[in-house]
């Protein structure tokens, strides 16, 4: 499991990046909490055919994305907002 907060204002990486080639082959997840005292967070991701729209968080909001199939997934907002984010995989899933 890995942990990190990522203060959001503009269209920021929460994981991966444009710049990446490849999706994500391996069962992870994403857990992304949104501050109780933040600003809606507009959720996206980038996989291989594009981008897609994942819906918005509200403060105090938190949502479970998972990364298979998916080279990032981003977040923007109007004023600045810190997310907390968490990334594991499954007991018992393999990362072969």
């Amino acid at each position: 499991m890995y942990t990190y907060a990522v203060k959001v204002r503009t269209k920021t990486y929460l994981w991966g990046s444009s710049g990446v080639a490849n999706d994500l082959n391996v069962p992870l997840l994403l857990v992304i909490h949104n501050d109780l005292w933040g600003d809606p967070i507009s959720l996206g991701s980038d996989a291989g055919a594009g981008q897609a729209s994942l819906g918005t968080l509200q403060p105090g909001e938190c949502w479970t994305v998972p990364l298979f199939g998916l080279r990032g997934v981003h977040a923007s907002c109007q004023a600045d907002s810190t997310l907390n984010c968490m990334i594991f995989t499954l007991p018992g899933s393999t990362l072969a």
